[in-house]
């Protein structure tokens, strides 16, 4: 039998075992629960939006998701894969020049133009930037006209061409290197007695002439004028420019006119300057003229006594062809 008391000493001990029990078991849960909750949370990946570059001008970019673990020691952090997007389908198509409707492909993307071709002495190109600069290659009245032109004088042929054209009441137009020019003024001066004009035709006879830079153009020009205006004496007028063998451009047309100068062509060459023979001068002429035309031939440049002999036969031969004698257009 029990001792009394015992019972109720039992019973007390019973129920705070049973207390600490529960109490334990409270706690292991709590515990449980809370390191659950915090290896979810390490688990659960958080969502990063990365804007993707955008492939055409004036496309929204696209939102491409990437997943990072998050720590809690530590910031979000995003891994290489999703640093460099991939383009999805749709953008890498609009990068085909004209693959989307309305977008204009990119001036990298268009096919170069074929580069110009290269300008040639003797065959210049008249050229849009220079107003004003067009080559004479006609009479000023046309018609049955002709203009005599001779070139790189005055020389030791230049008096006895004066005498031809006085004899035919013939006019003509010298193109004068400059230094020939100041050498022989009295010729430059009986010149504009006779009633003819003057034309520009540089200082050294530079050949090709387009390939100089721009100033030495210029003073092939500026300074040839000068000396013929200085050779003539006062009110000499010099009107045109004639670049050494044709060679016209764009740069020494537009500095002719700048001073003043009208580019002068020629429509038949005679080739006298290469002294093939009388006939062939002569040829050359009643081959290639056609009313309002300008002859090309030298006074100048060394010795022109074929071109004296064809133009003794080739002056009546014009007045019995109905030419009269005229001055290129200026």
């Amino acid at each position: 039998m029990p001792v009394p008391g015992t019972h109720r000493t039992l019973l007390r001990r019973a129920a705070g075992g049973c207390a600490a029990i529960l109490t334990l078991a409270l706690a292991c849960a709590c515990g449980s629960s809370s390191g659950a909750t915090t290896s979810a949370d390490r688990a659960h990946p958080s969502v990063t939006l990365t804007a993707a570059p955008s492939t055409s001008a004036g496309a929204a970019p696209t939102v491409v998701a990437s997943t990072s673990p998050t720590t809690a020691a530590s910031p979000t952090t995003t891994p290489s894969a999703a640093a460099t997007p991939t383009p999805t389908p749709s953008r890498a198509a609009s990068t085909t020049p004209g693959a989307a409707a309305g977008r204009t492909p990119s001036a990298a993307a268009s096919t170069p133009a074929s580069p110009a071709p290269a300008t040639t002495a003797g065959a210049p190109v008249p050229a849009k930037d220079a107003p004003g600069s067009s080559i004479s290659y006609a009479t000023a009245t046309g018609g049955r006209t002709v203009a005599l032109t001779f070139d790189d004088g005055p020389g030791k042929a230049t008096g006895q061409v004066l005498a031809l054209l006085a004899q035919y009441h013939a006019k003509a137009t010298f193109c004068e290197i400059g230094p020939q020019a100041t050498a022989n003024p009295a010729l430059v001066k009986q010149i504009l007695a006779g009633g003819h004009r003057l034309c520009d035709h540089t200082v050294h006879h530079p050949q090709p002439m387009h390939t100089l830079s721009h100033d030495k153009q210029v003073y092939e020009i500026d300074a040839a004028k000068d000396m013929i205006t200085a050779a003539g004496g006062p009110g000499t007028q010099v009107s045109w420019f004639r670049a050494p063998g044709g060679d016209f451009s764009a740069d020494n047309r537009q500095i002719a006119v700048q001073d003043g100068l009208r580019p002068l062509g020629w429509t038949v060459d005679t080739r006298d300057w290469s002294k093939p023979g009388v006939p062939a001068i002569i040829a050359n002429v009643k081959k290639e003229l056609h009313p309002g035309g300008i002859i090309l031939m030298h006074d100048g440049g060394g010795d022109r006594s074929q071109t004296v002999a064809a133009l003794q036969q080739l002056l009546p031969w014009l007045v019995q062809q109905g030419y009269t004698f005229d001055f290129p257009a200026a």
